[in-house]
C-alpha cells in the first residue's frame, strides 16, 4: 500500500488511532484525500460524490447499487465514517434515502463536516457511538444495506468480526438486504476464510471481492464481503464485476468453497483484529 508524506497544507486531526490527515488535491480542485497515518483511507470529490477512486470503495457501490432499484431511496446503515464517501455516493445516486452514520471519533466527523461540507439535501445522522454499541441498538429489520468499514492501527477491530456482531447485523437488515464489510489480509489469508465462514454461518448468501494480486499473494489488501439476508441477485460473478472496477475478482459458490476450505466462523471469544496495513 502507498505511503504519502504529510502535506504542508493538511488539516490534521489527532484521534485515538493515530493522526487522520484531510488535503486538497492540487491536480484536481474540490477532491480531497483523507490520510491515516499517512496511507489513503478517502477519497472525496465534492464536486461529483459519484466519482470513487479506491477500488473497494467501488466494490461497496457496487453492492449500494444492487440494493434496491436504480434510483430508489434506501435506508442504509455505515459503522465507520471516514471522509464520508460511500454515504455521499448513496445519497447522490439514491436521493431521498435515510442514510445513519455511526464513527466513534467525534473530532474527526467535526473536522469532515466543517472542511467537506455534506450536500444541504444530504438526509444523513451522524452519531458519534461504537459501531458494536450501536447494533446492540439497531431495531430489527430497519435496514436494507449495513456496511462495516472500520481500521484502526491494529487492523479491522475483532469485536466487529465475530459470529456474534454478524447475526446482531443480520437481524437489522430487511429481508433480502445486504450487509458489506471490508477487511484487510493476504496470503494465506487466515483472517479471510474465516471471515467468510462467520458471514456464511449468518447470511443466506455471500460473495468476495478482491484485486488478483491480493488473492494470489502480491501483497496485503481490501477484500469485501457481502452477505445476503435471502439471496444476493442471480448474476454471475463476471456480471456482478462488470461495474466494479478492473482488475478484479468475484469469489462465490464453488469457488468460494474452495477458498474457505475448513475455516469455521469466528466467536467472540477467539475474535482478533484482522492483519493491519503495514506491520507494526
Amino acid at each position: 500500500m502507498t505511503v504519502y508524506e504529510r502535506p504542508k497544507d493538511a488539516v490534521s486531526v489527532s484521534t485515538d488511532f493515530g493522526t487522520v490527515d484531510l488535503t486538497p488535491d492540487p491536480r484536481r480542485p474540490g477532491f480531497w484525500v483523507l490520510l491515516f497515518d499517512c496511507f489513503p483511507q478517502s477519497y472525496v470529490d465534492l464536486a461529483d460524490p459519484r466519482h470513487l477512486k479506491l477500488k473497494y470503495v467501488r466494490w461497496l457501490a457496487s453492492i449500494a447499487d444492487r440494493v434496491a432499484d436504480p434510483g430508489a431511496p434506501i435506508r442504509a446503515l455505515h459503522l465507520g465514517g471516514g471522509g464520508l464517501t460511500l454515504p455521499r455516493y448513496v445519497a447522490a445516486t439514491r436521493p431521498g434515502s435515510a442514510q445513519l452514520v455511526v464513527d466513534r471519533d467525534a473530532a474527526l466527523m467535526e473536522t469532515v463536516r466543517r472542511v467537506l461540507p455534506l450536500p444541504s439535501d444530504a438526509a444523513m445522522e451522524i452519531r458519534i457511538a461504537d459501531a458494536r454499541d450501536a447494533m446492540r441498538f439497531a431495531r430489527p429489520r430497519t435496514y436494507d444495506l449495513i456496511v462495516t468499514d472500520v481500521l484502526i492501527r491494529t487492523g479491522v477491530p475483532a469485536r466487529l468480526t465475530s459470529l456474534e456482531f454478524a447475526t446482531a447485523v443480520a437481524g437489522a437488515l430487511k429481508q433480502g438486504g445486504y450487509y458489506a464489510l471490508n477487511i484487510l489480509d493476504s496470503v494465506p489469508f487466515a483472517f479471510a476464510r474465516r471471515q467468510v465462514a462467520t458471514l456464511r454461518a449468518v447470511f443466506g448468501d455471500v460473495c468476495l471481492f478482491c484485486e488478483p494480486d491480493v488473492l494470489h499473494g502480491g501483497r496485503i489488501g481490501n477484500l469485501v464481503l457481502a452477505g445476503a439476508n435471502g439471496s444476493l441477485p442471480a448474476w454471475t460473478p463476471a456480471e456482478w464485476a462488470e461495474r466494479a472496477p478492473a482488475p478484479v475478482r468475484l469469489l462465490s459458490g464453488g469457488e468460494l468453497d474452495r477458498f474457505v476450505g475448513d475455516a469455521k466462523p469466528v466467536a467472540d471469544a477467539d475474535a482478533v483484529d484482522s492483519p493491519p496495513a503495514v506491520p507494526p
